[in-house]
């Protein structure tokens, strides 16, 4: 056992390494571009925050939480989700009063005790952003439009916005009385879970993946039909504005999500495969009670999380070009090892990466790990090379070879490495 790690965890290979590079890089350039600035919170908070804003009845927090006491006696979490650590820490840090309007985002792992599967993992990685202060519907279009364009730049095919509006706190009270009603109605046709949540949460009914209760809910009132004039006529401005920006989505009735605090717009990014089947790979909404619920004052707020292993399911496979040098430095013999060291270390500090065989053998050898290295270039130094003051430098792509003095040496792999 201390040689496997615990199930539905997954180490991140150096060979992998590079994929999670290139995604932080790219997230990091666009939410920069659209005014958002990092925030890192804990792994760990207390467990009563994530039962107060997820809510008690959820199945994150009945069934999924790594929830436990610490030596001293704390109820500790592990973090199921981002959302409610950035708001904690918004109302905990005053962020209100030097920020009236907060926009971040966050990176990193989350945890949920729930069966492994194919881009599913007890330990997983989200991406997300929170902006907090703007109860108008722009703000609503400005985060659907980073999350569309990050696919875009990113490339993920096959994915489609589906978006609905869960409406107020007010208009929502009438809508689940009726689906209440309904549901009671269609309690044998429903899955155990389902039926408990008609008294505990009775719009997840509309979100279960049972074939039966889809069946049995394929009449259900919708919460389109409950929603008051101000809910009503902020998401025709979320939509408008969609609209105006030639961003294409679905307005999905049924999409309800499984967290107690979403008002108004919610929304999912939908991954189609080629059968038809569908996963969400991001989903957010407002949540407009959420800084008030855990002790901070009224403030509205929307935002959204991407399960990183499901995206990087999807996006185009790229070369490993991260990660591999530039120029490798095959040496032969002591003096030129000695200075093979010294041409590395000048390169690394004037950023080119740059790698060197640590036990060198005999050129072929060297030559071998050169090509498996991905490296560009090549500088052969031997002792020939070494009485000459002059180095070879292969192309290792060309195979073409060029003799450059050791004077001009470090500039001339400047050059050639300027264009990569």
């Amino acid at each position: 056992m201390l040689t496997q790690a615990i199930k539905g965890v997954k180490d991140i290979l150096p060979e992998d390494s590079p994929k999670w590079r290139r995604l932080e890089d790219a997230v990091r350039k666009l939410f920069s571009d659209y005014g958002f600035s990092e925030i890192r919170t804990p792994i760990i908070e207390h467990t009563v925050l994530f039962a107060r804003s997820i809510g008690a009845t959820s199945d994150i927090v009945e069934k999924e939480m790594y929830a436990f006491k610490d030596q001293g006696g704390d109820e500790i979490t592990l973090r199921p989700e981002g959302t409610a650590g950035v708001v904690r820490a918004y109302a905990e840090h005053k962020l209100f009063a030097s920020r009236p309007v907060t926009k971040v985002y966050y990176m990193g792992p989350m945890f949920r005790r729930e069966r492994p599967q194919a881009g599913r993992l007890r330990q997983f990685h989200q991406i997300g952003v929170e902006a907090l202060g703007v109860s108008e519907p722009g703000i609503d279009v400005d985060v659907l439009a980073a999350l569309v364009e990050l696919f875009g730049r990113l490339e993920a095919q096959g994915v489609e916005l589906h978006i609905n509006s869960l409406g107020c706190k007010d208009c929502r009270a009438a809508y689940k009385a009726a689906l209440k009603d309904f549901l009671m109605r269609k309690t044998d046709s429903l899955c155990p879970d389902c039926q408990r949540r008609i008294e505990t949460n009775p719009l997840r009914a509309l979100d279960c993946k049972s074939e039966r209760c889809k069946a049995a809910t394929a009449d259900a009132p919708m919460m389109s039909e409950y929603l008051d004039g101000d809910c009503r006529a902020h998401f025709e401005s979320v939509k408008q504005g969609l609209d105006d920006l030639g961003i294409q989505y679905v307005v999905d009735p049924r999409m309800v999500r499984g967290l107690d605090y979403y008002t108004r717009t919610t929304f999912e990014m939908i991954a189609v495969d080629k059968q038809g089947a569908q996963n969400a790979v991001a989903a957010g909404g407002r949540y407009d009670g959420l800084v008030e619920e855990i002790g901070g004052p009224s403030t509205p707020g929307i935002g959204f999380a991407i399960g990183v292993e499901r995206l990087l399911m999807m996006l185009p496979e790229a070369g490993n070009g991260a990660g591999s040098p530039q120029v490798y430095i095959a040496a032969i013999g002591g003096r030129a090892e000695r200075f093979g060291q010294k041409l590395a270390d000048e390169l690394r500090k004037c950023g080119i990466p740059a790698e060197r065989d640590y036990s060198p053998g005999g050129l072929k050898n060297q030559m071998k790990k050169a090509d498996r290295s991905g490296a560009s270039f090549t500088a052969i130094i031997g002792e020939d090379e070494m009485a000459r003051g002059a180095a070879i430098i292969r192309d290792m792509k060309s195979r073409e070879q060029t003799e450059v003095r050791f004077d001009r040496l470090v500039e001339e792999i400047k050059t050639l490495t300027r264009s990569l």
